[in-house]
């Protein structure tokens, strides 16, 4: 699954040893706009400090992630984990066919042109 959301905050780092070695998570929240409501998510970075280190708070990014739900004790938790981030494209503007292009000022010192006579007598 993909969504565009807007870093709302960075949390600490949280680090680890297990079985299979050393660990570390971070978690990240982004506020995604849906209509007319704010929609916060947090995803987490399992083993991803550099994606993490590139995240900048205000900016916006494309995440994939992958969402799975586990029962544990009769109670369900659900995780958010990111496994690509791409910086959203900032287009720049068309420029507007009807305007000359910046600095090229109108002359105003120019002679009028004549005036024509279109009238039928």
């Amino acid at each position: 699954m993909e969504f565009e959301g807007t870093v709302y905050k960075i949390m600490p780092v949280t680090k680890g040893t297990s079985a299979r070695g050393e660990w570390q998570r971070q978690d990240v929240v982004f506020e995604m706009q849906d209509g007319a409501y704010a929609r916060k998510i947090c995803v987490t970075f399992f083993n991803r400090p550099d994606d993490v280190a590139r995240l900048k708070e205000g900016a916006t990014y494309t995440v994939s992630v992958n969402i799975e739900s586990r029962e544990y004790n009769g109670r369900w938790y659900t995780d958010i984990r990111a496994w690509r981030l791409q910086p959203k494209q900032v287009e720049a503007p068309a420029p507007m066919p009807d305007m000359p292009p910046l600095g090229d000022e109108p002359s105003y010192t120019a002679t009028p042109a004549a005036e024509v006579d279109d009238l039928p007598f």
